[in-house]
């Protein structure tokens, strides 16, 4: 009987000590699990840039407009390795289902562009919405590459040629460019102001040139001028004459107002240095967006009599 309740006693103290072990080793396995869970989920969602990879392009940031230059250069058929600092960015489902090797982390921490292999790259695309980030980013990728290339994303476009024209003269070897949001736009909407005046933008080193249609009449820097007169020098210049009717003259400069064959005229753009401008011609200019907003704001259907 007394060995009967001691077997009794030592199952007792097993179960006791097996159910205690257990206790024990529950959070364990649980934090094993999730581990296990969160990387399986990373891998799944993620992936690491290859180690042999050299010739690619390092994309900052996948918010809206990285998510656009992402999938764009995936047509090209470009290798990209991404950095992004949010986990819940929108490009990353984006990345995933490209395939694309994705770095989480802040630029600016140390190692996460060398997990990039900004070393190796070829260039380096800052995009996030954040001028500070872009900068500290091409200043830690310059001081791991200093010939990589560099394109920064920046809101303000005094800022943006300072920061131009620092880096180029830092690193003269390497090419170095700078685009301001607020400066890239500003041809779409002075075009949507305008309608159909302006009839297109070409963006050249820090400044874009507007090309426009304007009729000459009600515009004295035009009007009774020469060809030659008329330029301005660093504001705008006569590159072209409409030499249709005037009630042919279309806003857009199509070939036709209606029906093929009805308009047969077109522009003349050799222009003779003496040729007059009558205030029925209508003339195609080249100009800066200042030199422009200049022009069109001296129209005598914009002043409000303040001149005189």
């Amino acid at each position: 009987m007394i060995r009967r309740w001691t077997n009794h006693v030592s199952s007792r103290s097993c179960r006791f000590s097996g159910g205690f072990v257990g206790l024990l080793l529950l959070p364990v396995l649980v934090a094993a699990a999730l581990e296990a869970l969160g990387a399986f989920r990373t891998a799944t969602v993620l992936r690491r840039p290859p180690r042999g990879l050299s010739g690619h392009v390092v994309l900052l940031g996948l918010g809206k407009i990285g998510a656009r230059v992402l999938v764009r250069l995936h047509e090209l058929r470009i290798p990209v390795v991404c950095v992004e600092s949010d986990p819940l960015a929108r490009g990353l489902a984006l990345a995933r289902r490209l395939h694309v090797p994705v770095v989480i982390g802040d630029v600016t921490d140390e190692g996460v562009l060398e997990a990039a292999r900004i070393s190796r790259a070829h260039s380096l695309l800052a995009l996030t919405s954040s001028d500070t980030t872009n900068l500290e980013a091409v200043l830690c990728a310059r001081s791991v590459k200093p010939d990589v290339r560099v394109t920064m994303r920046l809101f303000d476009d005094d800022f943006a040629t300072a920061v131009y024209r620092t880096l180029r003269a830092a690193h003269p070897g390497a090419l170095t460019r700078s685009r301001s949001v607020t400066h890239l736009a500003a041809p779409a909407f002075a075009g949507a102001m305008m309608g159909r005046q302006v009839l297109g933008a070409i963006p050249v080193e820090r400044r874009v040139l507007l090309f426009a249609a304007v009729e000459v009449a009600g515009h004295p820097q035009l009007e009774g001028r020469t060809i030659a007169e008329s330029f301005r020098p660093g504001a705008w210049r006569v590159i072209a004459l409409d030499s249709a009717a005037p009630g042919d003259r279309l806003p857009d400069l199509s070939s036709s107002p209606g029906e093929q064959g009805a308009r047969t005229a077109g522009l003349v753009w050799e222009l003779h240095p003496g040729y007059v401008l009558s205030a029925r011609d209508r003339v195609v200019l080249a100009a800066t967006r200042q030199g422009l907003a200049e022009l069109l704001g001296r129209h005598p259907s914009r002043r409000s009599g303040s001149r005189h």
